[in-house]
């Protein structure tokens, strides 16, 4: 099952929690969710089925069944969950409504919501100057050019939020950004419109999760410490209370296949004046995948800092 940050860690906070509140960006055009994008007009349902997925409280073989891809015809690489929400958009009359009557019949903890309910794309500016639309496009660029993203936008520009978004966080105890891709998973929510504000006003603890590795062509040798000024560049500074991020030390053999692509562990400098305002909280929250050799966060250690140290 092709987990995101943010789903593995669902996974493990449900177990502590049902008050659970998922705002999910809906800029992917790429994969499945691209193609249902294109041909039937609706909001990428890939990121948002994943999230459904870890917060399922129902038989292992519903949570097979939608993620389950075909394997060949017309259908080959197509979730089946991909098609149920685009199924369930065309009868329920709405993509918000399809999200709702799928997380009810999987009986998931908490809710996961669009970020916004508008047909968003992402636009992005490398170092290099290159100019490049769409969200596949500017990982696969990022990936072969060895180029950083400088500069991202949402495409149009300032997308209304969703209505329960804005409720979701104005009520929020504790909102947690990442752990995921910085420029193509988190910020893309903080572009729409008045999220960073909402945010920044909220009465709750704000808590960002830091990736375990860099990403190749978004996040390339970039420390911790730039990842929080980046972030500070969107929502204010002072607004992140804590910080979580992974101290184990991840065997070689595992990192090799991630340094060969670009990729390294993710730099800290307790030194940086940053931490002067920031609460940092290190603890060992690795888990690898040991057939596909896989790098992640163990959903279960996550959870238990997230909900044991803030």
């Amino acid at each position: 099952m092709a987990e995101t940050g943010l789903s593995t860690m669902l996974r493990g906070i449900k177990k502590y929690t049902s008050q659970i509140t998922a705002i999910v960006t809906v800029a992917d055009n790429g994969g499945g969710s691209g193609k249902l994008r294109e041909e039937m007009g609706i909001i990428a349902p890939g990121d948002i089925r994943n999230c459904i997925v870890a917060l399922a409280n129902t038989e292992p073989i519903m949570e097979k069944l939608l993620q389950y891809r075909f394997k060949e015809g017309t259908l080959q690489g197509q979730s089946f969950g991909n098609l149920f929400l685009a199924a369930l958009t065309d009868v329920t009359g709405g993509f918000e409504e399809a999200v709702r009557v799928t997380s009810n019949v999987l009986a998931i903890t908490g809710k996961v919501l669009p970020v916004t309910l508008e047909d968003v794309h992402l636009e992005a500016t490398f170092d290099n100057g290159q100019w490049i639309s769409g969200e596949s496009e500017i990982v696969e660029y990022g990936k072969g050019s060895g180029h950083n993203i400088t500069t991202i936008k949402l495409v149009p520009s300032m997308p209304q939020p969703a209505p329960e978004v804005i409720e979701a966080l104005e009520d929020a105890d504790l909102i947690i950004l990442g752990p995921g891709s910085l420029y193509t998973s988190i910020i893309p929510n903080l572009l729409v419109k008045n999220i960073s504000c909402y945010i920044r006003e909220a009465k709750a603890e704000k808590l960002y999760v830091a990736n375990l590795m860099t990403q190749p062509g978004e996040t390339s040798d970039l420390s911790l410490e730039r990842h929080l000024m980046i972030l500070e560049g969107y929502l204010g500074k002072g607004v992140i209370n804590q910080v979580i991020v992974n101290n184990e030390v991840i065997e070689e053999t595992y990192l090799r296949q991630y340094l060969e692509d670009g990729a390294s562990v993710l730099k800290v400098d307790e030194t940086h004046p940053i931490w002067d305002n920031i609460k940092i909280i290190e603890a060992p929250l690795v888990k690898v995948d040991q057939d596909k050799k896989f790098i992640r966060h163990d959903a279960d250690k996550l959870a238990k800092c997230i909900f044991e140290e803030i």
